[in-house]
């Protein structure tokens, strides 16, 4: 008598056997909601709150990240113009990533998925990093600093 055999159990796509999809974008929607807490509980605006910046320590030169946290407490604060003018760039992301998580959490509780490997593109990739080389390298122009400075 020959084994039987069963066929093989379907791939996940990513997510644990028996997770149901809307967990991992309500799990990460509570991990950023708590990180929002952290930045309102711990002002950045006052110096060294967070810590300092390794590269700007190591270098004298704002990272692209620099001014990120600043950013976000001004956009908790209801005041867009600040984040702006603390890093832009976190504000790009924060936008971007909120709308991101937004659709994601929606395609979950419909229970469909979110195909956003599809709309990531070698190019859009080569323009990402190239806009944040572009990015850090105007920041340390002098006189950019007041228009993109951390």
């Amino acid at each position: 008598m020959s084994p039987r055999l069963t066929p093989a159990p379907s791939p996940s796509r990513g997510r644990a056997p028996g997770v149901p999809r809307r967990w991992p974008p309500l799990v990460l929607g509570a991990v950023g909601a708590a990180s929002l807490a952290a930045v309102a509980l711990r002002d950045p605006h006052v110096p060294g709150s967070w810590g300092t910046c390794p590269v700007l320590l190591l270098t004298g030169l704002p990272c692209p990240g620099c001014g990120g946290l600043r950013a976000v407490s001004d956009l908790l604060a209801g005041q867009p113009l600040a984040a702006l003018g603390s890093n832009a760039l976190a504000v790009a992301l924060v936008v971007g990533g909120a709308l991101v998580w937004a659709a994601w959490t929606a395609a979950a509780l419909r229970r469909r998925p979110l195909r956003l490997v599809d709309a990531v593109t070698d190019r859009r990739a080569v323009l990402g990093v190239t806009a944040l080389a572009v990015f850090t390298v105007v920041r340390w122009l002098p006189g950019a600093g007041a228009l993109l400075g951390p």
